[in-house]
């Protein structure tokens, strides 16, 4: 059978009568998508814990079946991601639109920087995808998906599987 996590996530639905967060899929090789999950984690307003942001590395099974249900096609498999990727139910928001919706979970002065959607999406993804296509160049990545701290673990989905993967690192070497 499958995971419980797995089978929990199965239908959209289930994620907001759980009272489930919005999920944020990440490149989980990406130094600074993983420095960013950190950032969000640590300057997070205080919620109950069914509210706060849930992770996932784009690279997992969970993200790929979270995508495929909202016909959202998964990275390609040794690809590099292109986009952040923000779940709140049935709702998908990539790109700049993700960006500054994860920026809604922070506390003040950070969560300011949601002022940015009055700026036109093309002008924002403009800038978004200038920063993806150099991220490796300019900030490096691992050989693979890190593992979150024990604390931290039950924030990302993909740790909730076996051979899981993703989320900061247990220690912050680059």
């Amino acid at each position: 059978g499958r995971p419980p996590a797995l089978v929990s996530l199965r239908r959209p639905s289930l994620l907001h009568s759980a009272g489930m967060s919005a999920i944020l899929l990440y490149d989980g090789v990406c130094n600074l998508c993983d420095a960013s999950v950190r950032f969000v984690m640590d300057h997070e307003r205080p919620a109950e814990a069914s509210q706060l942001l849930r992770f996932a590395a784009l690279q997992s099974a969970v993200a790929e079946r979270l995508l495929t249900e909202r016909g959202v096609a998964p990275p390609a498999p040794g690809s590099a991601p292109s986009s952040v990727i923000l779940i709140d139910g049935d709702r998908v928001l990539q790109r700049s639109d993700a960006a500054l919706r994860a920026a809604s979970y922070l506390r003040w002065p950070y969560r300011a920087l949601t002022v940015l959607r009055l700026v036109p999406r093309p002008l924002r993804d403009l800038v978004y995808n200038f920063i993806a296509r150099n991220r490796y160049r300019w900030f490096g990545k691992h050989e693979s998906c890190r593992l979150p701290t024990p604390a931290l673990r039950a924030r990302f989905l993909d740790q909730e599987q076996p051979g899981g993967g993703g989320g900061p690192a247990v220690n912050a070497q680059k």
